[in-house]
């Protein structure tokens, strides 16, 4: 039986601004796509503990994004998952903000069936508060229609959250939506817990402020935020025993494309690590684009 040997690629990364693009990656990336081509299954494991690679300004980026923007080369498909609270939200900020790509939240298609009251929206609403996942039959047909809009199709798409199941992985395959990539945020819980427990929403803006990490900046905001009915320390402790239950099932679907990132670093850090292997990923379009005009 033949063997191989894998790399665990560790970064850690100098602060920068995340509106400008970053550099192509260090020579342990390159390495990465050297195990990753030969390894049928490799599940990337970064952390910032041992590693003393710096990033800087990329070049490679620009002229990268211009390519897929204008039809050249096949645009990214990026999933991204974690636990509540393990910072996805910021990420696909980051993440759509320098790649261009739809991002696609289901959470945020939930909860608008449910604020408009629809029958979907109220059976929802029955398992979020008991902290369950919602029924696959209410979810993926939403995913499945935005995923197959032009835009999505032209530009890439940034799925957050989901599939939260393996059924859900297996019916989203069976429509034809496989990623490129499937990043997984991991803190500790009891970081999650506080994290969710702080949160706040302001109803007027709809920005997101914590109690504690990123207070909101006058006292006219703060009398009027509100936290979400699924926000409290008793219902993201079920949400994450649902979470823990389900995540090795999806990654069993996804394995040989999987990133563990260590969500608790900061979150320039954490965007560092996915912002150099997007640029690889984009590389890599280019490069079969070139072989197959040759």
């Amino acid at each position: 039986m033949a063997s191989y040997s894998c790399y665990s690629v560790s970064f850690t990364a100098q602060s920068f601004n995340p509106n400008k693009p970053l550099a192509s990656p260090p020579n342990q990336l390159s390495r990465f796509s050297s195990c990753q081509s030969k390894l049928p299954l490799l599940s990337l494991h970064l952390s910032r503990n041992r590693s003393r690679n710096r990033f800087s300004k990329s070049k490679a980026s620009p002229g990268l994004l211009v390519a897929a923007s204008a039809g050249k080369v096949e645009p990214l498909r990026v999933m991204i998952s974690g636990a509540p609270a393990s910072g996805k939200g910021t990420q696909c900020e980051l993440i759509t903000k320098k790649y261009d790509l739809v991002h696609v939240a289901a959470g945020d298609l939930l909860r608008a069936e449910v604020a408009s009251g629809t029958e979907n929206g109220k059976r929802a609403k029955e398992f979020m508060e008991k902290g369950q996942l919602v029924p696959n039959e209410i979810v993926v047909m939403m995913v499945k229609d935005r995923l197959s809009q032009q835009d999505s199709e032209e530009k890439g798409w940034l799925l957050d959250g989901y599939p939260r199941s393996q059924s859900q992985a297996t019916a989203l395959k069976s429509f034809g939506f496989d990623p490129d990539i499937f990043i997984l945020l991991e803190v500790p819980e009891e970081i999650l817990v506080e994290r969710v427990v702080g949160r706040r929403l302001d109803p007027v803006t709809g920005k997101i402020y914590h109690l504690k990490y990123s207070p909101p900046e006058t006292e006219e905001i703060a009398a009027r935020l509100t936290q979400r009915f699924d926000d409290t320390e008793e219902k993201v402790k079920l949400r994450l025993v649902t979470h823990n239950s389900n995540v090795e099932d999806v990654l069993s679907m996804y394995g040989d494309i999987t990133v563990k990132l260590d969500g608790s670093q900061p979150k320039l850090e954490v965007f560092s690590q996915i912002d150099s292997i997007l640029t690889e990923l984009l590389e890599k379009k280019v490069a079969a684009l070139g072989s197959v005009a040759a």
